[in-house]
């Protein structure tokens, strides 16, 4: 009976290895480099300034033209200002390695 309930105690510990080391690798390859990607995008939206050349999420190039609390306009050509909410910017132009 001894040696029975001996070898159940390191079973258990096997059992509860796995899940743990699962959720571990889960946790520092699919979600915290997504939080950091978020953070960074959030970052790079509150530092935008007049001037700077983006990428909307939709494609569309421009140069940032004034900057309100969540609208920023935007021309796209000369004399073409669009309005676009602040998450819909992706990126910034300068970011590319073209």
């Amino acid at each position: 009976m001894l040696l029975l309930q001996a070898g159940q105690g390191g079973f258990g510990f096997a059992q509860l290895f796995f899940p743990i080391a699962i959720l571990a690798v889960f946790y520092f390859f699919i979600i915290r480099p997504g939080q950091v990607k978020e953070k960074k995008q959030k970052d790079f939206i509150e530092n935008l300034k007049k001037g700077n050349k983006i990428v909307t999420v939709g494609g569309i190039y421009g140069k940032v033209i004034s900057i309100e609390k969540k609208v920023i306009i935007i021309e796209i050509d000369r004399g073409t200002r669009i309005q676009i909410d602040k998450n819909s910017i992706s990126y910034e132009m300068s970011n590319l390695d073209n």
